[in-house]
């Protein structure tokens, strides 16, 4: 629970009550928001509610700007932080079977959760296929670790790979996120309503 534990603001012992807590208040607020609803998560596919891409960029958002006036005041050091590795090929196939499970089950596993919660069908039998999906994974991963495990760029961050300063990049995506924003809300104007 960086930087509260590294810097011993919190003990150690309370690092799974927050997680939980955490990812007790998060399901709350994704049900609370209609991200249960398989019918809206795929609307940003088809035009007609853009909600998912406005709160998936406003996160992002929030964490680079926050993150970089928090390294700026000396409150978090960015060092600190954990880098998952970027195994290219892996990113790269996983992103498209996602994609392409997302946009056909009408959930990803987080939301799929959340409707599980609350007793939906949809989300049920789209949680078995997560569960199948996962054990097919592991059952051959050696057979396809060479793949998973090829074209290891390690620990990098996009202003280290293409050499632009971090505040640059935040800037751009800002700029992009705006744009991102008043594109879909012209789009979504010009669509039908959906009610579900």
């Amino acid at each position: 629970m960086g930087p509260l534990i590294p810097n011993e603001i919190i003990p150690v012992e309370w690092n799974f009550v927050l997680a939980i807590l955490i990812g007790m208040a998060f399901g709350y607020i994704m049900e609370a928001s209609g991200f249960s609803s398989s019918r809206k998560l795929v609307g940003v596919f088809y035009g007609y509610d853009f909600a998912v891409l406005k709160v998936f960029l406003t996160a992002c958002l929030v964490s680079l700007i926050g993150l970089s006036y928090m390294n700026y005041l000396n409150w978090v050091d960015l060092d600190q932080l954990f880098v998952q590795p970027t195994y290219l090929w892996a990113a790269l196939i996983g992103g498209v079977i996602m994609g392409v499970g997302f946009l056909a089950g009408g959930f990803c596993p987080g939301t799929s959760l959340c409707a599980v919660g609350i007793g939906k069908i949809d989300g049920i039998a789209f949680t078995i296929g997560l569960f199948i999906g996962i054990m097919i994974f592991s059952e051959l991963f050696e057979w396809i670790e060479p793949i998973y495990e090829d074209y290891n760029l390690g620990h990098v961050t996009l202003d280290e790979t293409i050499g632009i300063s971090r505040e640059i990049i935040i800037f751009v995506f800002t700029i992009l996120a705006i744009l991102a924003f008043a594109v879909s809300d012209r789009i979504r104007k010009r669509t039908k309503k959906i009610f579900y």
